[in-house]
């Protein structure tokens, strides 16, 4: 079958007669985040960000050919004596926009004062560079919908910018038949589970237009297709949530593409899937080929806890790859980064050929 890739950012789309390449790097980079994000600039330098590397604050990498990465230090420092932002700095991403760098990040507010144990907002910062320093834009989230959120991303459409997040699991009890299976195995009394919204976000990033939008859950019923994996994490015992977060999403033509992960991102059944919509606020519809990227364990890999992905381009601006997370038999508990190839069948159906390791 013919395939087609498409530059991300701009949306030109290119045809390839040939099979996914090799990357030049191998799998797993030298780079222990989780949550990678990837930003290519103009010139053709890359830039990740992820979460951990330094402490209350993110750490950045730079790459000319997505094999050998630089150390850039600390871009980014909160938890100061006036931030607003004070612990458990997670998720952040990078965009260009308007001649500007902004970082986006999730991270514990100050303001507290029921002492809750999730206390999770989203803020950005900004910088004239890519490699910062990055100084918050506003010492403040961008908005407060009332409950812990994380994970924020960024569409930029028609003028407008879209806000996509998670809503934590945290007190949000959510009845299901799956719940009701647990109650009834005695494995939890409830399940709790985050679910992924969408808003119109202001263009100077101050804060939002409108109400969120529902967009991404679990399923409700057990016979949905995707109840069995995205499950997971409940049915092994695990624990009693269920994860609809690290939302990413990307336009090709006129449909528009919102990959997800599901399941604990600490256990060995993290796993990313995708939805698709004609619109940027939805409704989604869940494909039928998910989960797109998951353990590969059971077939003599090695490779454990993959998600949180997102997506860039090769440096000759032909192939999509998909950054992600994982863990290894080698790597332990540390998460480390993984690029493998992504593309587009010419039905529309998206794929992700991994993970892969130099093992394989």
């Amino acid at each position: 079958m013919k395939k087609k890739y498409f530059v991300l950012l701009v949306f030109i789309c290119f045809s390839c007669q040939n099979e996914p390449r090799q990357l030049v790097q191998e799998n797993p980079l030298k780079v222990k985040f989780g949550d990678p994000y990837i930003l290519k600039v103009s010139d053709g330098m890359y830039y990740m960000v992820g979460t951990g590397g330094v402490k209350d604050g993110f750490e950045m990498y730079s790459s000319a050919d997505l094999k050998e990465w630089k150390d850039e230090g600390c871009i980014f420092q909160g938890n100061t004596d006036s931030s607003w932002c004070v612990a458990n700095f997670w998720a952040p991403e990078l965009y260009e926009y308007e001649g500007r760098y902004y970082l986006l990040f999730s991270a514990d507010w100050r303001k507290n004062p029921t002492n809750e144990m999730e206390n999770f907002r989203i803020g950005v910062a900004v910088s004239d560079s890519p490699t910062g320093p990055y100084t918050n834009l506003y010492n403040r989230p961008i908005f407060d919908p009332g409950y812990p959120v994380i994970d924020g991303n960024l569409l930029f459409e028609g003028g407008k910018v879209f806000l996509y997040y998670s809503r934590c699991c945290y007190k949000h009890p959510v009845e299901s038949e799956l719940a009701v299976w647990a109650r009834e195995k005695g494995l939890f009394d409830e399940i709790e589970e985050s679910w992924v919204y969408g808003v119109e976000m202001k263009t100077d990033f101050s804060g939002v237009i409108g109400e969120p939008l529902l967009l991404l859950r679990p399923p409700v019923l057990l016979n949905d297709k995707q109840a069995g994996w995205e499950s997971r994490s409940v049915t092994s015992n695990e624990v009693n949530r269920r994860w609809t977060e690290g939302s990413y999403i990307f336009k090709r033509n006129d449909l528009y593409y919102m990959m997800y992960s599901a399941n604990y991102f600490g256990g060995q059944n993290y796993a990313v899937g995708y939805a698709t919509s004609k619109m940027p606020l939805g409704p989604f519809k869940k494909a039928d080929n998910n989960p797109v990227l998951q353990k590969n364990t059971e077939q003599g890999g090695i490779v454990t806890g993959t998600g949180h992905n997102s997506a860039t381009i090769s440096p000759d601006g032909k192939e999509m790859l998909c950054v992600y997370h994982g863990r290894t038999s080698k790597t332990g508990d540390n998460r480390v980064v993984f690029i493998d190839h992504m593309e587009l069948m010419d039905d529309g159906t998206l794929v992700v050929h991994g993970p892969t390791t130099k093992d394989q």
